[in-house]
């Protein structure tokens, strides 16, 4: 009678040795509960014949009694009586080794966590039949009792107790559930403490507040259309390709037209942000995180679900034709991943079964004073599991590109953005974290073997070495590094005024002191438009003019700049004011002149970009890349030829940091021969001011910047000009 007391208190872990049948020669012994009924009738499982009624023990809602005709080939069914209805159900303490299924070889490989546990729709056997079910997993270890609880049950915790594996995993398999019926656990923690409602940390599908609950998913219905896409990604070298993108928050990229309360959805994005990141030549969109997420001021920062897709914009499957979409018109899809935190919601993974089941115990390292959040266990197997798991999750599942990975640098260093007494050293005294650097190096191994195609990007701030080198040469794995550094040097250096930009030349030279040390990707991100930074036009110097001149110049630089290129939504229109989560990307401003040619520029010099190889091939390659002059301070002139890597082809860039035109400027360049303007940044139809330059130029044999040969170009004021050898 021990478990069989529990079941009313909800407090049983063992219920599979009380529930479900025990079969003997003349047929089974029958334990069935079901709160609330009044009589309960055994059914064949095929023909829904009557075979006896069992009778209520001690423990009310308990039905017991030996039934003829029931073996475990033929199954069962039961009819519960409620009063004047009676509810016909398939008993689902029957699947007892359908559900111990779940945790047979759930720790071999990551991929298994998301293939076994969560909420898994399987097929199991009836009286011969096949029955539609759900395997539900999910992992407690200290708990002492976990239900499943939903829509099915009237979130009645006594209804649905689960059994608890040696593995710390709690199953069971219910039939007759279906994609997107509500869900969540209720667990109690070691003393029989109810905790809040969990929802699934697996789960597939979420809804918004109040209610934070799971959803059951099926991850096969969507038929997808990409296949010319991703076998012609695996074959692409990614660091010779050209690589420009766009970074997107969903939900303020642009509100729908009759109406600023609502987003766009995922399928009314696939129109308009596809088609408009196709207008511009953008190769990417990257995503702030869109893994399921409570508050909407973290902008995903601050994850709960990690396995379902936010449902603000839509669905799992709206969500997967977002991204079919945009394969279909060629663009690559890049999510922001977030193994560096996460927040303490009640529904959430935080003390999940009254014990730090996924983050550190001590909050010398479980705790995140920058974002007052709970830091994973990077080196509990279970919690590395499941972290590797996501990453290959979003692979694939839904055919991501690319994971950027959010804040490597709160991960590598245990002392981050804390002061002394409030880390914990590691094993050898010093500040690295050990445990999340091996756990980093196994999910882009992970990544790497079975996604070829896809890639990772690091979001690290600090001279970590070898963060985008292999993890056999001593690196983290990565692919690609955002450039911090040069993000960094390069806006301090634009913010100056002009006649004091003398001073600070080496901030846009000094990147290339290590520029070819990692694969870099230029950002100009989100972090740098928010919490009073202003836009990126407002960090310009001088009047209207001048800033967006300013701002002109910058990006063009930024793109002849060696390394893969990253902006943010908004700084394609110089947007005036800074981003606003609550708000749209202000697209009214696109009435006027100026908002219209920074768009063009933008537009152009991704379609620059692109038709030049000596721009992009190179972009991880010293031999890809030469200084013509890096030291003319006096003049706030900066000079330097691209060079691809499959023809002789070289392009030249110059720009001019001031407002003062430069006739006759002498450019030293490397090959005699015919040369030809191809962007200029103060061209009218950027809103600039038009000044005089040739199109044309014709090498001559006076050497120059320490090149054999020299042309003689017009410099237009606060301008980066593209040169190229033909």
């Amino acid at each position: 009678m021990q478990y069989e007391g529990q079941l009313a208190r909800a407090e049983c872990s063992q219920p599979f040795s009380v529930l479900g049948p025990v079969y003997n020669k003349h047929g089974a012994e029958l334990k069935i509960w079901y709160p609330g009924a009044t009589a309960v009738t055994v059914l064949d499982a095929k023909s829904k014949t009557p075979l006896g009624r069992l009778a209520e023990s001690e423990v009310s809602g308990l039905f017991t009694g030996q039934v003829k005709g029931v073996s475990a080939d033929t199954g069962y069914c039961y009819s519960a009586h409620l009063g004047s209805e009676a509810i016909e159900v398939c008993d689902p303490y029957q699947f007892q080794q359908d559900a111990y299924h779940a945790v047979h070889f759930i720790d071999h490989q990551p991929q298994n966590l998301y293939r076994q546990a969560g909420a898994q729709l399987v097929t199991v056997k009836a009286g011969g039949q096949s029955v539609a079910a759900v395997r539900f997993a999910v992992f407690a270890p200290n708990a002492s009792a976990v239900s499943l609880i939903g829509d099915f049950n009237c979130w009645d915790g006594r209804r649905h107790p689960m059994q608890k594996t040696d593995m710390g995993y709690w199953v069971l398999v219910v039939p007759g559930l279906q994609a997107g019926e509500r869900y969540k656990y209720q667990v109690k923690d070691a003393h029989g403490h109810q905790l809040p409602h969990k929802a699934d940390p697996l789960g597939f599908s979420a809804e918004q507040y109040p209610s934070h609950a799971s959803r059951i998913y099926d991850h096969n219905q969507y038929q997808w259309g990409d296949a010319k896409w991703i076998a012609n990604s695996a074959k692409s070298n990614k660091y010779q390709q050209p690589m420009s993108i766009y970074e997107v928050h969903l939900g303020s990229w642009k509100r729908p037209r009759d109406t600023e309360q609502r987003y766009l959805t995922y399928r009314e994005l696939a129109e308009e942000l596809v088609n408009y990141v196709l207008e511009m030549g953008y190769t990417h969109i990257e995503l702030l995180p869109v893994s399921e997420y409570p508050f909407d001021g973290s902008w995903g920062y601050q994850p709960v679900g990690l396995f379902a897709p936010t449902s603000r914009f839509g669905s799992p499957d709206e969500f997967k034709y977002f991204v079919d979409t945009c394969h279909q018109a060629g663009i690559g899809v890049i999510i922001d991943w977030v193994p560096a935190h996460f927040p303490e919601d009640g529904h959430g993974l935080a003390r999940f079964d009254g014990t730090h089941v996924y983050e550190y115990e001590d909050p010398r390292k479980g705790w995140h004073p920058d974002w007052n959040s709970c830091i994973y266990d990077f080196g509990k197997q279970t919690v590395r599991q499941f972290l590797v798991a996501n990453a290959l999750y979003w692979l694939e599942h839904f055919h991501i590109d690319g994971l950027r990975v959010d804040a490597v640098a709160s991960m590598l260093y245990l002392d981050y953005s804390r002061n002394d007494g409030e880390w914990i050293p590691n094993v050898d005294g010093g500040n690295e974290n050990y445990e999340a650097i091996s756990l980093l190096r196994w999910m882009n191994e992970e990544v790497y073997k079975h996604f070829p195609h896809a890639m990772t990007i690091a979001e690290e701030s600090t001279s970590f070495p070898k963060v985008s080198r292999p993890v056999f040469d001593g690196g983290l794995g990565f692919g690609f590094k955002w450039n911090m550094g040069w993000m960094h040097d390069s806006l301090h250096y634009i913010a100056k005024d002009p006649a004091y930009r003398v001073y600070h030349h080496g901030e846009m030279t000094f990147s290339m002191v290590y520029a070819f040390d990692e694969n870099f990707v230029l950002p100009i991100s989100h972090d740098e438009v928010v919490h009073g930074k202003g836009s990126l036009v407002g960090k310009m110097p001088g009047d209207e003019w001048q800033q967006a001149a300013n701002l002109r110049s910058y990006t063009a630089f930024m793109f002849g700049h060696p390394g893969k290129k990253l902006n943010f939504m908004g700084n394609e229109i110089a947007q005036a004011s800074e981003w606003n989560h609550d708000s749209s990307v202000d697209w009214s401003l696109l009435q006027f002149d100026k908002h219209i040619g920074v768009q063009r520029l933008y537009r152009d010099l991704n379609a620059v970009y692109k038709q030049y190889p000596a721009l992009h091939e190179g972009d991880h390659d010293p031999k890809g890349f030469s200084w013509i002059d890096h030291e003319n301070a006096e003049q706030s002139v900066i000079s330097f030829v691209r060079k691809a890597q499959t023809s002789r082809q070289q392009v030249y860039v110059v720009s001019n940091f001031t407002p003062v035109p430069r006739e006759k400027f002498r450019l030293g360049v490397q090959q005699a021969g015919k040369y030809k303007l191809v962007l200029n940044t103060d061209d009218r139809v950027y809103w600039g001011s038009g000044y005089q330059c040739d199109k044309h130029y014709k090498s001559t044999t006076v050497s120059w910047n320490h090149q054999p040969h020299s042309i003689e170009i017009t410099l237009p004021p606060l301008a980066t000009v593209f040169i190229v050898f033909e």
